[in-house]
């Protein structure tokens, strides 16, 4: 005797099992994006050396003064730092390259940065080791 409340469905009459092809590809999908983002924030979290802008001064517009830090995990390391200056409308007016020799793994310097104009902030550009 057949079962009054049970309605009737195409897809069971005919096999048809509901599609859930999308789960595997978005347990692949996190499983490698979080693998990514660890390995990601593994590597640069303890960067080889760090820098970064302390302050500037613009007393005097043709030689702005900068502050900053460099910090490096090994001291033997030579680091060079391209300091900017700019003016009102962000052209460059003047950029020095600052070599820090080996010695100890935290060092703060204090450099005048020349210019052909006259400067409204100063900024660090770039640092990179040298071989």
């Amino acid at each position: 005797m057949p079962q009054v409340n049970d309605q009737f469905d195409f897809n069971d009459r005919y096999g048809i099992k509901p599609a859930r092809a999308w789960v595997k590809y978005a347990i692949t999908f996190a499983v490698i994006g979080g693998a990514w983002l660890l390995w990601a924030g593994l590597h640069k979290a303890n960067p080889v050396f760090r820098y970064d802008l302390i302050s500037f001064s613009t007393q005097d517009a043709r030689s702005p003064e900068i502050r900053y830090f460099v910090d490096r995990q090994i001291g033997s390391q030579v680091i060079t730092c391209t300091l900017t200056a700019r003016d009102f409308e962000k052209n460059v007016v003047g950029q020095i390259d600052d070599t820090i020799p080996a010695g100890t793994t935290y060092i703060e310097r204090i450099i005048v940065i020349p210019t052909r104009a006259d400067a409204v902030n100063a900024g660090i550009a770039s640092c990179r080791a040298l071989p």
